[in-house]
């Protein structure tokens, strides 16, 4: 079984993978998976025509199976896990681990208030992650490489990158099981392929920063 993959171009050079960490999560199941995949790079400021005609709303990433194409990078994981059984399990209490990470670390990037607790807020979803980590890590599951961890990948990666950039800020070293997870899932050969170059992030981020 192959598939086919509608992923965002990086800003300014269409011929590069972009910085959308739901695309890359998608691109990491393919790789994990070790399944043959043809990948399409989208200029989400310039779509194609055959693009949109087959996906009106012209959101990335898509995927096409069974000649179908399935929007969503949860819907889309999902079907993968349906359809290629080899196993990146996850357990139902884990789920949700770590899914406030993203909006709490957005909502700091924007903040122009020091004042304003999105930074402690970011602080105690990623100490509840260390917390789990150091209790069943090394990974979410344990041992093994789960698809919760290649939801978190992407995203942790763009809050190491921007929040390094625009904030001078850097997660702090007390959580060591964390710093430790990072470098596990960034180390693995499926991000080297499919992560975005860091100026494509600190570019994709700067209009909402900048707002």
């Amino acid at each position: 079984m192959s598939f086919e993959v509608c992923v965002k171009a990086a800003a300014g050079d269409p011929e590069i993978l972009g910085d959308c960490p739901f695309s890359q999560r998608v691109l990491l199941t393919l790789e994990e998976k070790k399944v043959p995949y043809k990948m399409h790079l989208i200029n989400v400021n310039e779509k194609p025509q055959w693009f949109l005609e087959m996906n009106p709303e012209g959101k990335v990433p898509v995927i096409k199976v069974d000649d179908k194409w399935v929007p969503d990078s949860d819907v889309i994981t999902g079907v993968l896990e349906e359809n290629i059984h080899l196993l990146l399990s996850l357990l139902l209490l884990n789920i949700r681990l770590g899914s406030k990470i993203f909006p709490a670390f957005v909502k700091f990037l924007k903040s122009k208030d020091p004042n304003d607790g999105s930074e402690q807020a970011l602080l105690d979803e990623l100490k509840a992650l260390d917390d789990h980590l150091k209790d069943h890590g090394p990974y979410i599951n344990g041992e093994n490489i789960c698809a919760v961890d290649l939801s978190l990948a992407p995203k942790l990666y763009h809050l190491q990158v921007a929040l390094g950039h625009y904030k001078n800020w850097t997660i702090p070293e007390s959580l060591s099981h964390v710093h430790n997870y990072m470098k596990l899932l960034f180390s693995r050969e499926s991000f080297e392929k499919t992560k975005p170059a860091p100026d494509h992030v600190v570019a994709g981020w700067a209009p909402k920063v900048n707002a």
